[in-house]
């Protein structure tokens, strides 16, 4: 498995390796979404499906990752369980769109547990970023809605995966699964 976090790399993959068996991507790159550049994957290789993944809440995401070509989808949200068997379902030629992931919005199951930024060791703008960055949001568009730069929440998100003790965003997700970042303004 090979991870890369520009569409010019996947592009100097396939010309160097050849296409992969399947695509897993995010649909938002630190560029912005990428599903212009997905769209052209069919292109490039059309034996190789591709399964989106993203954290978006937006309702329209899953149509528009249909649109670009997309054989699944998995909301980051999602058990692993689905993602497990939305891979194996597209790998082997298969449609996924399941309609019982659950959207980040949805209110908290009766099992998760709510945690502090403090609980964590972080600040509380340490918080607010890993709240978003557990959306699924790139740094460009947490730093937009911040009103900060994006160099500033590249050192935060640097900060936050130290404090955790991991080393990118899907570990740090991954631990907090099955909790509900506290934020100061929840109650």
């Amino acid at each position: 498995m090979t991870v890369v976090a520009q569409w010019s790399e996947v592009l100097h993959l396939i010309q160097t390796q050849g296409c992969p068996r399947i695509l897993v991507a995010d649909v938002w790159l630190a560029t912005g979404h990428c599903l212009q550049d997905l769209a052209c994957w069919s292109l490039a290789c059309p034996a190789a499906p591709w399964l989106a993944v993203s954290g978006d809440d937006d309702p329209s995401l899953v149509k528009r990752v249909r649109a670009a070509g997309a054989r699944g989808f998995v909301h980051k949200q999602a058990p692993p369980e689905s993602f497990g068997a939305a891979f194996k379902t597209v790998l082997h030629g298969g449609l996924w769109f399941a309609p019982e992931d659950p959207p980040v919005s949805a209110p908290p199951s009766p099992r998760e547990w709510t945690v502090s930024p403090a609980e964590l060791g972080l600040t509380p703008r340490q918080g607010e970023i890993l709240w978003l960055v557990m959306r699924g949001l790139p740094n460009k568009r947490i730093a937009s809605s911040l009103g900060i730069s994006e160099s500033t929440v590249k050192e935060h998100v640097t900060g936050i995966l130290e404090r955790m003790g991991v080393r990118s965003r899907v570990e740090a997700i991954t631990q907090l699964r099955g909790r509900r970042m506290l934020l100061p303004n929840d109650k």
